[in-house]
């Protein structure tokens, strides 16, 4: 994916329900009208091959979302002894609306698993804005017997969100994670866990919340 690449329209936009968000007097914002422009200034990952992974934003500018084609890890059987842990980061240029910052409300992450009993795995994300020490971290474990669907939410309470500073471009990093261990089942067996679909790609939705800055 070239650097700087600007995939708006490269999936169809999910609309969602709006994540209000409080304002200093007791009151909600709603999402800005203007359009919110996300530029992928760098993807990298084992999970995230070049060319694999792609970003869009909601037609009500409340969510967007990130499509992966090639996102998994795997143990067992012939398995690369490296493949057991696969992971992606955005590193996300997010072009707000003058007056307003928005933080990350709720994410949704959906794909397949398939673990033998005894194994287990582990879909982690974390999220921080460059040059800023609060990073928000979530982890979800599964274990096996499992052959089934997954999804995980993350959902952050509104005291503890992380906005972005306003009046200040800072990029918007997102660091997932998928890890599959074997445990004690067969090492002949293989056990799974993908963030794709073998029937399509699978889209991590990310919802916003928004406040007006000071002053506006």
């Amino acid at each position: 994916m070239a650097s700087g690449l600007l995939l708006g329209g490269a999936i169809a936009a999910l609309v969602t329900a709006a994540v209000p968000a409080h304002n200093p007097s007791g009151g909600f914002v709603d999402p800005p009208p203007d359009k919110i422009v996300i530029n992928v200034a760098t993807v990298n990952g084992s999970g995230c091959p070049a060319g694999t992974a792609a970003v869009a934003v909601s037609e009500d500018n409340t969510a967007f979302t990130v499509t992966y084609s090639d996102y998994l890890a795997q143990v067992g059987g012939n398995s690369d002894p490296t493949a057991f842990r696969k992971n992606c980061q955005l590193n996300l240029v997010v072009h707000v609306p003058s007056g307003f910052t928005y933080a990350i409300a709720e994410a949704d992450y959906r794909g397949f698993a398939s673990l033998q009993s005894g194994a287990s795995a582990v879909q982690r994300a974390s999220y921080y804005f460059q040059g800023s020490s609060q990073t928000a971290a979530k982890t979800h474990p599964f274990t096996g017997a499992y052959n089934d669907n997954w999804q995980a939410t993350d959902t952050t309470d509104w005291a503890q969100l992380v906005w972005a500073p306003c009046g200040v471009q800072r990029n918007f990093n997102i660091n997932t994670e998928i890890r599959v261990s074997a445990g004690s089942s067969s090492p002949s067996k293989v056990s799974f866990m993908t963030m794709d679909s073998t029937d399509g790609d699978i889209s991590t939705v990310y919802h916003m919340a928004w406040k007006e800055c000071p002053g506006r």
